[in-house]
């Protein structure tokens, strides 16, 4: 990790079951089957920590004993906006957790020889300004894609945005933050740095090849 000190804005989830599925993750050993579950699995126990502050209100119920004023999630249903195509991958987990949830994508590639981000596909819900959103992409590498993907959900209209990644770099981490200092970013792990080609080391390779074994 980088010694100067990263953003105030990111929150690394270092629970010991993430860390542990992180490490098989990691593996080059592991099959394409075998990462997608674990993917699944961590983005279930991100998706806890990305909704605890979300606003609550009180509804009026009765138990089979009693009436009472429970507490239930107040306003409209958030939105996942997944980046394609590795976004996905986190997208399912947390629509096992939150299956109400509206879906948005983004689709972008990155240009191998500026980094710079693509657009080629995007569709979101129209009404996501009234929404809270949390936008998915398993890495945070040069940060280019992900501060691209928020700027034009906010063009859109998005105002209370939150990032979750699997794995970040300390360059991604800063650049989001410079651009996006209102975005919370929520992260398995920070990495060392990135390698000449924009890679996250000592990271888990390309998220997109290892889920669906393109290489």
């Amino acid at each position: 990790m980088a010694e100067t000190a990263l953003p105030n804005t990111l929150h690394v989830v270092n629970h010991p079951l993430v860390l542990h599925k992180l490490t098989l993750m990691r593996d080059k050993h592991t099959p394409s089957a075998v990462f997608r579950q674990l993917l699944r699995e961590i983005s279930l126990l991100l998706a806890y920590e990305v909704a605890r502050d979300l606003p609550m209100t009180t509804l009026t119920i009765e138990t089979p004993l009693a009436e009472m004023e429970a507490p239930i999630l107040k306003g409209k249903k958030l939105v996942i906006v997944s980046i394609l195509r590795a976004g996905n991958g986190l997208l399912e987990g947390m629509l096992d957790l939150m299956p109400s949830a509206r879906v948005g994508h983004i689709g972008l590639y990155r240009d191998p020889a500026t980094l710079k981000p693509v657009e080629y596909y995007m569709k979101v819900p129209e009404d996501i300004s009234e929404r809270p959103v949390i936008v998915v992409d398993p890495m945070l590498a040069t940060g280019n894609s992900v501060s691209y993907a928020i700027k034009r959900l906010k063009e859109k209209g998005a105002k209370d945005i939150r990032l979750v990644c699997l794995l970040s770099a300390p360059e991604g981490i800063r650049q989001v933050a410079a651009d996006h200092p209102d975005v919370p970013i929520i992260t398995a792990a920070v990495d060392s740095h990135l390698n000449s080609h924009g890679y996250i080391v000592p990271g888990l390779g390309d998220a997109g090849d290892r889920m669906f074994g393109t290489k």
